[in-house]
């Protein structure tokens, strides 16, 4: 087999996080509000994508 040294890149892990973050985060406030859980939870997946953004620019250079 062809084995190369290709470094992984786990910035796209930034995304799964930041929407499990904002799921967690979501749970409490769905008691109050459905709107408040569909908020936290697009918070979560914005900032994930952010945080992958800066992340893969960080390792180009």
């Amino acid at each position: 087999m062809d084995k190369t040294n290709k470094k992984e890149d786990k910035s796209t892990w930034a995304i799964g996080g930041g929407l499990i973050t904002g799921l967690g985060v979501g749970f409490f406030f769905l008691k109050y509000s459905t709107f408040a859980f569909i908020g936290s939870t697009l918070i979560g997946l914005g900032l994930g994508l952010m945080i992958a953004v800066i992340i893969s620019k960080i390792k180009q250079n």
